[in-house]
């Protein structure tokens, strides 16, 4: 089998990751495995340096310009199945396997989300086979597409966890007796990172130890800075940006804080889980299908930053159940989201897909 992963998003995201663990899966059971993606971006840099077959595009934002670079790429490696997230990329491939007469698009629908079903989609369809892709049941159901869409839920490696968290800390520097609690955002959490601060904030005074480490897309802008030079906790706050070592980040966390959303927040989530890590995130739907309130971590409310800060003093100052929270955390991600698991669902979805095309093209 001959799979594409097109990508088209500049930043590395857990979109990202979800696809370079995918396209992994691939390449150890022997298929053939090529990712397209954004010339000169912060995705290809990362997709390039995990030794993965990268091509790298120009893209205009044109659907038949982008589809008539595309082309020679799947025309080159025999694609038989394209994964792609967005419905333009989606009208993309299906664009350019049109010409090739054969092949199949996968759209992946990023955890939380909901698929688009524009005029693009719509055509695409009649272009080219096409599957959806969703994390969960939950949200397949709630897309109401039928049993005819595939799954893979996300998941990590327990064990590579282990090995990062042993190392993590020297890593990144962090000084023997620190209370460090990382928080992973992404650019559309604003107000949730500003929570975080106020809450480092309000506890300062009581916790002389407490660092803040904000990871993710947007942790590291002028805004951020801006509100945490406000509050006075800059030299506590350590603001890393956009990682694709995101295992050896959230390894140094005593606490972890889940600010991100979609597939950010939730491979947030299982990162600090597999690390042993208690997890502090607002309630959502879907951060609670991975996250049991009151056993692998605390659920809040949206509320005000003192209620918040006083239950993150709470959960700070009760080591006994940090640590009892943490090993359940990571029993449940080893036990029931695996990067196994993930990687299987991929494959079984590019395997159905690919023989349903077979069948349709003779």
């Amino acid at each position: 089998m001959r799979v594409l992963f097109y990508h088209t998003a500049a930043d590395w995201s857990g979109a990202s990751r979800a696809f370079a663990v995918a396209a992994h899966g691939f390449v150890a059971r022997g298929e053939t495995v090529t990712v397209a993606c954004r010339a000169d971006s912060p995705a290809e840099q990362a997709f390039a340096s995990q030794g993965l077959d990268v091509v790298s595009l120009a893209i205009s934002g044109s659907v038949s310009r982008d589809a008539w670079r595309l082309r020679p790429v799947l025309k080159e490696r025999g694609i038989d199945v394209a994964f792609v997230h967005t419905e333009t990329e989606q009208l993309v491939a299906s664009s350019a396997l049109r010409f090739s007469g054969r092949g199949t698009v996968i759209r992946r629908v990023p955890a939380g989300g909901v698929p688009t079903t524009g005029r693009g989609a719509r055509f695409a369809a009649r272009m080219a086979a096409s599957r959806l892709l969703f994390s969960t049941d939950m949200d397949r159901q709630r897309a109401n597409v039928g049993e005819g869409a595939f799954l893979a839920p996300l998941g990590v490696d327990v064990q590579k966890a282990d090995e990062m968290r042993m190392t993590s800390r020297g890593t990144l520097g962090v000084e023997p007796g620190t209370q460090l609690m990382v928080c992973v955002a992404d650019r559309k959490a604003k107000g949730r990172i500003t929570t975080a601060l106020r809450t480092v904030a309000l506890l300062a005074p009581r916790h002389p130890d407490l660092r803040l480490a904000l990871v993710g897309s947007g942790c590291d802008d002028d805004d951020t800075h801006m509100h945490a030079s406000a509050l006075g906790v800059t030299p506590l706050v350590r603001f890393l940006g956009e990682r694709d070592d995101m295992a050896a980040v959230v390894g140094a966390a005593e606490v972890g804080w889940v600010a991100a959303a979609g597939d950010d927040g939730v491979f947030g989530c299982l990162d600090f889980m597999a690390a042993g890590v208690p997890v502090i995130a607002e309630r959502s739907p879907l951060l609670a299908h991975y996250v049991p309130d009151g056993i692998a971590g605390v659920m809040l409310p949206p509320a005000h930053p003192n209620d918040t800060a006083a239950t993150v003093a709470n959960f700070l100052a009760d080591n006994n159940q940090r640590v009892a929270m943490g090993k359940a955390g990571r029993a449940r991600a080893a036990r029931e989201f695996t990067e196994a698991a993930m990687i299987d669902g991929f494959v079984a979805a590019a395997s159905a897909a690919g023989h349903a095309a077979l069948g349709a093209a003779r």
